[in-house]
């Protein structure tokens, strides 16, 4: 088990590595990690996640409260968040959160990552949805991503990035390139003319091989948040979409009251 030290230059590693990869600009992004259940060491505000050293980093409680924090040096002001994925997920040891340039773009843009396009995509990440915009700072952020813990282990949070969690650090930092690598590769096979999709007997053989891989965390696919299915793969890009119409169920009544207005209107 890495010992506090250890763990602080771990934060510096993956915050150069994210800001070298282009995750992050400036000061934005942060991590942390959990130590106990009253204890987690993050990232402080107002620095570059590319050239921290360990006396950056910041000791806080769990809500959030300073314990140890070297003179000028303050904990990221996007605590509240990690600390309600701690908070409802007791299986979490670590959180990034960072702005990754295609993932924050399908963010912005209002889509979420659910079409099977890889069997790494399906297996170890699954469909990653969109958590409603909040503003920075506030518990409107962790109010908004909640409702998502449960089922997932990644999300886009709108017009602002990407947060991902797992057992520890490395393994967090991993799902973060993840989810990037997967928004990529959809982003660029949508040029080419759209990606061609598993159909739900790939889906399930690939689930399968999740589930005799033991990985750890929520399976990421059993549930389709919106739309009530068993999985989000294959709903039609409408799970958790923050402006699609098809992130919402259509009754038949819902569609014969459409049509009659619409026919009242044109006559």
């Amino acid at each position: 088990m890495q010992n506090e030290y250890e763990l602080k230059k771990l934060m510096c590693d993956i915050g150069k590595r994210i800001y070298d990869r282009n995750m992050v600009a400036a000061n934005d992004g942060n991590i942390s990690v959990k130590l106990n259940d009253n204890e987690f060491l993050c990232t402080p505000t107002g620095v570059s996640k590319g050239f921290m050293t360990p006396d950056f980093i910041c000791k806080v409680d769990a809500q959030g409260n300073v314990i140890q924090a070297n003179k000028g040096f303050r904990p990221s002001s996007e605590i509240k968040m990690h600390m309600r994925v701690y908070q409802k997920r007791p299986d979490v040891g670590a959180v990034v959160h960072a702005h990754p340039t295609f993932a924050t773009s399908f963010a912005i843009a209002g889509i979420p990552l659910t079409q099977p396009i890889m069997p790494e995509a399906v297996i170890a990440l699954g469909c990653v949805p969109i958590a409603e915009y909040g503003t920075p700072s506030t518990t409107e952020i962790p109010d908004n991503v909640e409702k998502y813990l449960p089922y997932y282990d990644a999300v886009l949070l709108e017009s602002h990035g990407a947060l991902t969690w797992s057992t520890d650090l490395t393994a967090a930092y991993m799902k973060m390139e993840s989810v990037e690598f997967y928004a990529e590769l959809l982003y660029k096979s949508r040029m080419l003319g759209g990606p061609k999709e598993f159909d739900q007997a790939t889906i399930e053989k690939l689930y399968e091989i999740r589930r005799k891989m033991g990985l750890p965390g929520k399976h990421p696919a059993d549930l389709c948040q919106n739309k009530g299915r068993k999985n989000c793969h294959n709903c039609g890009n409408g799970c958790g979409s923050v402006s699609s119409p098809a992130s919402k169920d259509v009754s038949e009544d819902m569609v014969a009251e459409i049509v009659k207005k619409v026919m009242e209107q044109i006559k």
